[in-house]
């Protein structure tokens, strides 16, 4: 069948059928067509096909597959055909489904007698359908299975391993040509007995004939006609809201650590626009997560607008000011923030540690890293999942083999691992958990960052208002804090370990800390006494009071900085010490020395030799010299690509319209039309033959072209003509339009 045949097979379609095509296939309407042919030619575009193609599973693409090796491009074929190359398991029931399928997107058209497929279908599926090669001329089926029943093992096994896979081997001995008296291995035999191709000299390929004949009954090999079903994983849903409630609490707690570390200690911007490697593991270990990890968290930062390029002479990634807003957000709140980021993130982290096609490690925030389809991909990963009943889910490996079998085109060589770290990732922010989706996870996928946030909400973990002091100075978390109290624990201590209970210590420099930050020992001694739901070990009392005693008898300002403290034997031993030199410290009186250097220096090394001082403000208050770490101005989030807009049904009925107008117009018999001027009908001539048409009641064919720039064709019963316009009926639809004349091109009256 030739085109033309599609484009009759086309208009012989019902309204709802083309409605439907254009729905599934929305690039055939933009342009909208001008007539039927013009949409035949689209839907055999290569390009149109190849989208089409995107959406078929792995039953309808094997039937596509079935199609070109019958070469219904040439010739049409009929279905019992395409069942029996499907494989003795497959009924024609099955076979008529897919092919049903393939009708519906125009991909084959004709009845079950006479399925034909267009040149492009050949073009955009393999080289090899199902691993088949090429005919041998001269090679009956019958005599491949002869010549196979009288091959030897070698042969045999030769024959069969290229059945199996590719068609294709490569071979040094494809460059000879010896007869079957000189061949000396089995790939000079077969080539000498004419079941192999030679292709090159250094190439051989198995007849289609052979191939057949090895598979028997299943000639394309393995077709699965029905989608595989996985085996569910199933937890009560309350189990898997509560495990995905932790593992977000982890997140921000780790992203929180980021966002610190980095606040003090920006990594360097590489020219690739990355982070180097040295600078990851160094963080890695400061926040005590692996760098598999690290990098997410720096993709996922960096996407939601917490940390940005400083786009300095020496860029850095450095937080941002909205990265404090955030910090001082609820949980559930930070949470939807970079749960959406990742949502919307058009790259891919799972990429991290590989390598690309010059062996170049790939890190985070590397250009590499960038995918626009990430996003859609995501998407139809956790879909798959919010189909399943709550509480239940499919591990990895089912949900990429049902995917797989759903779009096997989609994903590319990395189809599999796709799914894999998108899975990963997601279980990592809470959004599935125990291989199902958590509720929040629904609402996110449905309704957005604000409704899943609110549900979210509701399934982390009540805040604790306290903490268990154990006798060894270590303080036990037992559950998520109340905000207030977690700062308090975070001045007072250091956490040694975290999880869904966290482990603080306390220690000399951390009671010093929370000193430093204006603290008294009355306040420390009421905070653990009114916090803590164990009793009070001595240990802590002494140690808050005996740092406390010593906190502040040395006291440091701004000279540029100066030391000053009651007791001149003080003063006298630090003098004496190495480190007296090293601050250049000078005795101005009996209890009071300076040092030009900066007072947060002069403090540190003090420290360092063993005193305790105290930094000192202009007001003699204490001054907390912790840093609050760099902060830059972020960049405004992108927003998400919008949308195509698609045509509504109203709209698609109109186009499937205006085809038939189209048809219409160009089956009809035109009679006498008006001579063309310059490339144009006269506008004089044109207003007489409409205005003699509308008196005589006679229809004419018009060339016009819309709004839109297109050009369009329709059968018009005139009505009136005047005021620059054209008021007539379209025959087909019969409905009255308006045709300004300055976009009439051609104008001809139809003859009955």
């Amino acid at each position: 069948m030739g085109m033309s045949s599609l484009a009759e097979w086309l208009r012989e379609r019902g309204d709802e059928t083309l409605v439907a095509l254009l729905r599934a296939r929305p690039d055939l309407a933009t342009p909208p067509p001008a007539d039927t042919s013009v949409l035949a030619t689209r839907v055999g575009v290569r390009s149109s096909v190849a989208r089409a193609c995107e959406d078929l599973d792995s039953f309808a693409l094997s039937t596509l597959e079935a199609l070109v090796l019958l070469d219904a491009d040439l010739k049409p074929v009929p279905l019992e055909a395409v069942a029996g190359m499907l494989g003795g398991e497959i009924t024609p029931q099955q076979a008529r489904r897919a092919v049903e399928r393939l009708r519906r997107l125009a991909l084959t058209w004709g009845d079950d007698e006479e399925l034909a497929i267009s040149s492009a279908a050949r073009e955009v599926l393999p080289n090899f359908p199902a691993g088949l090669g090429r005919r041998a001329e001269n090679l009956t089926e019958d005599a491949a299975k002869a010549a196979l029943a009288d091959l030897d093992e070698e042969e045999r096994r030769l024959v069969g391993k290229l059945a199996a896979g590719s068609p294709v081997g490569q071979t040094k001995d494809a460059a000879k040509h010896v007869t079957l008296e000189q061949a000396t291995n089995p790939v000079q035999r077969l080539l000498a007995k004419g079941l192999l191709l030679r292709r090159d000299a250094e190439t051989v390929e198995l007849p289609r004939q052979l191939a057949l004949a090895v598979r028997g009954e299943h000639p394309m090999g393995a077709v699965e006609p029905d989608e595989p079903i996985p085996d569910l994983t199933g937890s009560d849903r309350s189990t898997v809201d509560s495990t995905g409630g932790g593992e977000v609490l982890e997140l921000l707690r780790h992203v929180e650590d980021l966002l610190n570390a980095w606040g003090e200690e920006p990594p360097d911007v590489l020219r690739s626009g990355g982070v180097g490697v040295r600078e990851l593991r160094r963080t890695a270990k400061a926040i005590e997560v692996d760098e598999a990890r690290l990098g997410l968290l720096v993709e996922l930062a960096v996407a939601a607008n917490l940390i940005a390029n400083s786009e300095a002479a020496e860029p850095q990634w450095v937080p941002t000011y909205q990265s404090d807003t955030w910090l001082a957000s609820p949980p559930e709140q930070r949470w939807a923030a970079l749960a959406q980021a990742w949502l919307d993130l058009p790259r891919l982290p799972g990429l991290i540690g590989a390598r690309d096609e010059k062996d170049r490690l790939l890190g985070p925030l590397s250009e590499d890293l960038r995918r626009p389809l990430a996003p859609k991909d995501r998407r139809r990963v956790l879909d798959y999942l919010d189909e399943l009943p709550g509480g239940h889910g499919a591990r990895p490996d089912d949900v990429a083999a049902v995917l797989a079998w759903r779009a096997p085109r989609r994903g590319g060589r990395l189809r599999d691992d796709l799914v894999r770290w998108i899975l990963a990732e997601a279980t990592a922010l809470g959004i599935v958990a125990l291989h199902a989706l958590t509720s929040a996870g629904r609402v996110l996928l449905a309704d957005g960052a604000a409704g899943a946030a609110r549900l979210l909400a509701d399934a982390l973990p009540e805040p604790l208002d306290h903490v268990l002091v154990q006798a060894d100075l270590t303080v036990v978390a037992p559950g998520r804090l109340e905000p207030d109290l977690a700062i308090e624990m975070k001045l007072v201590a250091d956490v040694e370990s975290a999880g869904s209970a966290t482990v603080y210590r306390i220690s000399d420099a951390s009671v010093r800390r929370a000193l430093d930050a204006g603290h008294t020992a009355d306040d420390l001694h009421a905070l653990f006494r009114n916090r803590s739901r164990t009793p009070i070990p001595q240990a802590l009392t002494y140690l808050i009071d005996d740092v406390a005693r010593r906190h502040g008898r040395l006291r440091a300002g701004t000279a540029a900085a100066f030391l000053r403290c009651d007791d001149p034997l003080l003063l006298a031993e630090i003098m004496a010490k190495p480190a007296s030199e090293e601050l250049e410290l000078r005795r101005i009186a009996p209890t009071v020395l300076v040092s030009p250097l900066p007072l947060a220096d002069v403090v540190e090394t003090l420290r360092a030799a063993g005193f305790t001082p105290v930094a000192e403000g202009p007001d003699g208050n204490v001054l907390d010299l912790r840093e609050s770490g760099r902060r830059v101005r972020g960049k405004s989030r992108p927003a998400a690509p919008a949308a195509i807009a698609r045509p509504n049904a109203e709209q698609l009925a109109e186009l499937v319209a205006q085809l038939r107008a189209g048809d219409r117009a160009g089956a009809a018999r035109r009679g006498s039309a008006v001579s063309p001027e310059r490339g144009r009908p006269s506008a004089e001539a044109t207003l007489q033959l409409l205005r003699d048409a509308a008196r005589q009641r006679r229809s004419v064919w018009l060339g016009f072209v819309d709004t839109r720039g297109v050009r369009s064709e329709r059968v018009v019963r005139p009505v009136s003509v005047g005021g620059g316009v054209l008021q007539g009926v379209d025959t087909t639809s019969e409905e009255l339009g308006h045709y300004p004349l300055h976009r009439i091109m051609t104008v001809a009256v139809v003859e009955d």
